[in-house]
């Protein structure tokens, strides 16, 4: 509504009267969408004053429209839009004109978009936001802008707030093995944006970087945007193979998620990790260590983070509060070397400045005042009965259907016959199953074949009723 008096201006005909160039304006606003059906119109008389124009010329406006039946009016009440929006014609699509040469790979690389609905069957890497404290978290939310409100509602740090970014360190401390301290941490909104600033800051076109293969869809788009030239490294069952990598040509950064390789879900063996850690040394690269969802382990203690055992400073661990917390948060962080400590700040203050500092001041609260510990505890508890129950439904189909690498996360994958499985999962989508092909985690030759399974947002009845489903698809 408060784009009318634009509006109107912009429809000014002089040899129009002023009523008929009012009722032109609201006319095409309706049939264009600006106003909604059912929407209510401003008062004559508040209309008139907004326009400059006098209130019997508004009226006359009116009562032309509600006789083409464009407004409903009731007497003490108001005049409402009658009729709904022309749909619009759909546009051919077309190629962004003028992009620069990294505006058109990033383009190309695409993106990698998370499902909005975590109760679609099988949607993978979501966590339950039903089982999510909201109570406390609300009521902490409150107690925090009433004591800091104002001072939150300014300009933030960008590196992030301090006291969250020491909560952070000295979960890690504890939890993952993590070596930092307060000053190596920069707070993001997501894993996404530490990815995007990683490859803007260090690579450059053709750069050679190791990625796990099968591996994350959103690391190999953001890399790829950078114009780096990607060289997939074979994974096995002790995780990305150290022996085969040695004969790729000599990496700038390696991408790795050792601690639950996505999307298969091994472990990254010791033996492997130093290994590792020799290569990056050899080459002079940088490591970077997604360690996207390592609280949930249910068959025994994760192995200490990569980082810890790092002891030249290359290895660049991304975390985020996605999928311990909520994904809508928008938390996440780095721990960076030292040495590169000035760059990604100044580069974070460029792109988007901070992460929203209420947010962070509630979830340091959240981490201080121990709920943070205890939501993990109650999740892995949660997640691993549900792992459980989805692994005792599928056993029917054990002669279709394979589970690989079950210990862990928020979602596991299965292999099934490489012929049979491009009728199964379109049969299994056409059902609303949200079957996520390994096919798309290879960038080379596919050596599987089969699904990742969610189930950490699915109750146990939507587990039996989506596996159901999947069997009669079978």
């Amino acid at each position: 509504m408060s784009a009318l008096p634009t509006l109107f201006a912009a429809e000014s005909q002089p040899d129009l009267a002023l009523y008929e160039q009012l009722s032109r304006t609201l006319r095409k606003a309706i049939l264009a969408g600006h106003l909604p059906l059912g929407s209510k119109v401003p008062a004559s008389r508040v209309l008139a004053a907004d326009l400059a124009i006098s209130r019997s010329t508004v009226e006359l406006a009116f009562s032309q429209l509600e006789a083409e039946g464009y407004l409903h009016r009731q007497v003490g009440v108001g005049s409402f839009v009658a009729i709904a929006a022309q749909p619009k014609p759909a546009r051919p699509r077309k190629t962004a004109a003028g992009l620069s040469q990294r505006g058109k790979m990033m383009v190309e690389a695409g993106t990698c978009r998370d499902a909005t609905s975590p109760f679609t069957a099988f949607t993978a890497g979501q966590p339950d936001p039903a089982a999510f404290p909201r109570e406390l978290w609300g009521k902490m939310t409150q107690q925090r802008w009433k004591k800091d409100g104002e001072r939150l509602m300014r300009y933030g740090d960008s590196q992030g707030l301090p006291e969250l970014r020491e909560a952070i360190a000295g979960y890690l401390a504890q939890s993952r093995g993590v070596v930092c301290d307060a000053a190596q941490i920069l707070v993001l909104t997501s894993s996404q944006q530490a990815l995007q600033l990683i490859a803007q800051l260090l690579i450059d076109p053709n750069d050679s970087v190791w990625l796990e293969e099968p591996g994350y869809l959103g690391a190999r788009n953001a890399l790829l945007s950078a114009g780096a030239k990607i060289i997939p490294a074979p994974v096995d069952h002790d995780g990305l193979n150290t022996e085969l990598s040695s004969t790729l040509s000599p990496p700038k950064l390696i991408y790795t998620t050792p601690s639950h390789q996505y999307p298969l879900g091994v472990t990254m063996s010791l033996p492997r990790r130093m290994a590792l850690l020799e290569q990056a040394a050899q080459h002079n690269a940088w490591i970077i260590e997604d360690d996207y969802d390592s609280e949930f382990s249910y068959e025994q203690r994760p192995l200490p983070a990569l980082q810890g055992l790092d002891q030249q400073g290359r290895v660049i661990y991304i975390g985020t509060f996605s999928k311990v917390l909520f994904p809508s948060l928008r938390i996440a962080y780095l721990v960076l070397p030292p040495d590169l400590i000035p760059a990604f700040v100044n580069a974070r203050a460029a792109f988007d400045g901070h992460t929203p500092q209420l947010a962070q001041a509630v979830t340091a609260d959240f981490m201080h005042q121990g709920h943070f510990a205890s939501h993990i505890r109650q999740m892995r508890v949660l997640y691993r009965s549900r792992r459980d129950l989805l692994l005792t439904a599928l056993q029917p189909l054990s002669g279709l259907i394979q589970t690989v690498n079950v210990n862990g996360g928020l979602q596991f994958a299965v292999e099934v016959d490489h012929h049979r499985e491009p009728q199964w999962t379109a049969a299994g989508q056409a059902q609303g199953l949200a079957l996520r092909s390994l096919s798309q985690f290879y960038l080379g030759e596919r050596k599987k074949s089969g699904w990742l399974l969610g189930y950490a947002s699915l109750s146990n009845i939507q587990i039996n009723s989506a596996v159901d489903t999947l069997k009669k698809c079978l």
